[in-house]
């Protein structure tokens, strides 16, 4: 039922609109596309990246359920180029906020990785074994580099929300 109403709205908008282009006026792309006093933004983030935090070393973290997935931010990945290998921990392994817990080799270079909350790996990404281009094609889903558990909550107010990260970026552009 929702979705006839649904469809319904949908296909009164659209005859309003085949109307309007049948009759020969020009009509602007910005007048088919935006609604008047409807707020809008600008981001070159990726919409998956809101929910996460960031660190000033390019690591990310999602917490979902009280376990943190962490990865690198797409600016790390470009900057690395092509990554061939990932060295990432044991799972129980116990991780202080900052502390080095692996490494992301690239055809250009090798970067160390850093945990950016203190807690105890529950998980790590197999698949970047046998494929660590994911770090590359997808770094915010299926490129992930661990899971944890979070042992401090507070740790997150003190790491960079999206608009904080994309300015730092900005600043090293400079």
């Amino acid at each position: 039922m929702a979705m006839r109403v649904a469809f319904r709205c949908l296909s009164a908008n659209f005859s309003t609109v085949l109307v309007q282009l049948s009759r020969p006026v020009q009509i602007s792309a910005n007048r088919l596309l935006w609604k008047a006093n409807t707020a809008r933004t600008l981001s070159t983030a990726s919409r998956l990246s809101t929910a996460l935090k960031f660190t000033d070393k390019h690591e990310w973290v999602r917490v979902e359920g009280g376990v943190g997935t962490v990865g690198i931010s797409n600016f790390a990945q470009e900057a690395l180029g092509d990554v061939v290998y990932c060295g990432l921990p044991e799972v129980g392994q116990k991780l202080e906020q900052m502390e080095e817990f692996g490494a992301l080799e690239s055809v250009k270079a090798a970067s160390e990785l850093y945990s950016p909350l203190t807690g105890e790996v529950t998980e790590i990404n197999t698949e970047l074994a046998d494929n660590p281009g994911l770090v590359n094609k997808s770094c915010y889903e299926g490129g992930w580099l661990i899971k944890m558990t979070i042992d401090n909550p507070a740790e997150l107010d003190g790491l960079m929300d999206d608009g904080s990260y994309e300015k730092l970026i900005k600043s090293l552009d400079e």
